[in-house]
């Protein structure tokens, strides 16, 4: 099930531990032979890593690997407990980081302060349209992963704000995934109460035999074992890996799927060991294939070896921590794994009912503001048909005065002419 993360203070180190193991586990490669960070073009090599789904993970991933390049800060990093990081000394040690790494730097926020302004206007015109003026300083502070009155150089604050805002978001990451999972399945099985509604008898009959029928094949598969039991890993080395379920080594299964090398099996590496498993449940053919539901599984397989695996809660799976794990008892579980498919719905019939409600009232917003728009579109077509009619009342005075301008000279001139007084008046001057 969900991973429980505590709101104390000794939940918030660990967070602050995990944070400092993952930037201290991340592999680089270093030639010994060479004492500055600069590539043969004396320019720095482009960061790789894995995508964090923060919503400012490439400045993040940016930021973290270029500062590992540093072998001053690489070291301090190395030295740094969680203590120091959580009161900020780790940020302080900028300050003595190579310049080139400090302008490039300071170039990485100049392109994330442009990337957020972009955002913020492109938001802002989306709801209120092109005539408005956007503040860029007031609506910045809602970011909280940089120093945004500062918008020109990289300081220790910046780092400090970087740290704090990706624990932090980390921490909520997976309980907003299935937030949003729990969304979707109160929004499918409202569409599917309404679409009964609109049915007769007979074809609601018909419609839940289908829905049931529907629900039992999908349940009819092979057995889905344990995340991170003793059978579900062998069936990896032996499908996955081509080797005898009876030479199973826990030292040689990590090394085979710590697919980057940097000891550690992280949340990435931990869900591929679960595709198997996966693949008895969903198949991308089936018609009935549901890939939100997929990855729910997934997240929770994750998050149960995590639970039962990752004992400093770093979330990450050292070697240590995997062959401890197999020595445990749960490592020989036998029991089935119960999927989504298996479990009761991810939510209660008082919640489907706020969340109808929801619907419902933002549905007569939208007519509400649909009927209002229409209005206002009629308004503007009346204004418009007004202003034509005006204009055309104004052209056919024109042409009546210049008709009669016309008549008059004519009669002037078949009566025999008037004087420069007559033909000025005749003329409007």
């Amino acid at each position: 099930m969900a991973m429980v993360l505590g709101k104390t203070l000794a939940s918030c180190v660990l967070v602050l531990l995990s944070l400092w193991l993952c930037i201290h586990s991340l592999p680089i490669v270093v030639d010994q032979s060479k004492e500055n960070i600069t590539s043969k073009e004396g320019e720095l090599d482009p960061p790789q890593s894995v995508n964090t789904g923060l919503h400012y993970d490439r400045y993040l991933r940016e930021v973290i690997e270029y500062l590992e390049k540093d072998p001053y800060f690489r070291e301090k990093l190395t030295n740094t407990n969680v203590d120091d990081i959580k009161e900020g000394k780790l940020a302080k040690e900028l300050n003595f980081v190579h310049h080139n790494l400090r302008t490039k730097l300071d170039e990485l926020k100049r392109e994330e302060m442009s990337r957020l302004r972009m955002l913020i206007k492109a938001k802002h015109d989306l709801e209120a349209g092109d005539g408005w003026k956007v503040d860029h300083k007031a609506l910045l502070k809602q970011f909280e992963h940089l120093n945004h009155d500062n918008p020109h150089s990289f300081e220790p604050d910046d780092l400090d704000r970087l740290i704090k805002a990706a624990t932090s978001d980390l921490q909520n990451f997976d309980k907003e995934r299935h937030n949003e999972f729990k969304q979707y399945e109160m929004m499918k099985e409202h569409e599917r109460r309404e679409k009964l509604k609109a049915m007769s008898e007979e074809e609601r009959k018909k419609e839940e035999e289908r829905y049931q029928e529907m629900k039992k094949k999908r349940a009819d598969h092979a057995k889905v074992n344990h995340p991170g039991s003793e059978d579900q890993l062998k069936e990896v080395w032996k499908e996955s890996d081509g080797l005898d379920p009876t030479d199973f080594n826990p030292k040689t299964f990590f090394k085979l799927h710590d697919s980057n090398g940097d000891g550690f099996l992280d949340e990435n590496e931990l869900e591929a060991i679960f595709s198997l498993e996966l693949d008895k449940m969903y198949k991308s053919t089936d018609n009935e294939y549901d890939m939100m539901r997929m990855q729910e599984d997934r997240l929770r397989m994750r998050e149960h070896v995590m639970v039962e695996v990752d004992t400093d809660k770093d979330r990450l799976v050292s070697l240590a921590e995997f062959i401890e794990s197999t020595k445990k008892m749960e490592f020989k579980q036998k029991e089935e794994w119960e999927t989504v498919e298996k479990q009761n719905a991810p939510f209660t019939e008082e919640e489907l009912a706020a969340f109808e409600e929801q619907l419902s009232q933002e549905g007569k917003m939208i007519m509400q503001q649909a009927e209002e728009l229409q209005k206002q579109h009629e308004e503007l077509q009346k204004k418009q048909e007004a202003l034509h009619a005006h204009k055309l009342n104004i052209q056919q005075a024109m042409d009546d005065l210049e008709k009669k301008k016309s008549q008059s000279k004519s009669d002037v001139k078949e009566s025999g002419g008037v004087g420069a007084a007559g033909e000025q008046a005749l003329n409007g001057t």
